[in-house]
């Protein structure tokens, strides 16, 4: 399962990014790696970007970005 597959109030923990090149490394600045532990808290009312609650911080990321993502539902 991809992150941009989870809705709203949905808790995950990262399994896997699938993105090797700028995208990956941009992701892992931001603080996405695997074994991380994050919430989906919302969608913007035109679906893009969605945020995140991860590490005691919000982020938000695109869907064409999120799915990049593997993650595990808790």
């Amino acid at each position: 399962m991809n992150l941009d597959d989870l809705r709203p109030g949905s808790e995950c923990l990262v399994k896997r990014l699938h993105a090797h090149d700028k995208l990956g490394q941009r992701l892992m600045d931001m603080g996405v790696y695997p074994g991380l532990a994050m919430k989906v808290i919302r969608n913007a009312p035109l679906e893009d970007p969605m945020e995140l609650e991860l590490d005691g911080y919000y982020l938000s990321i695109r869907h064409e970005e999120a799915r990049f993502v593997e993650v595990e539902r808790r």
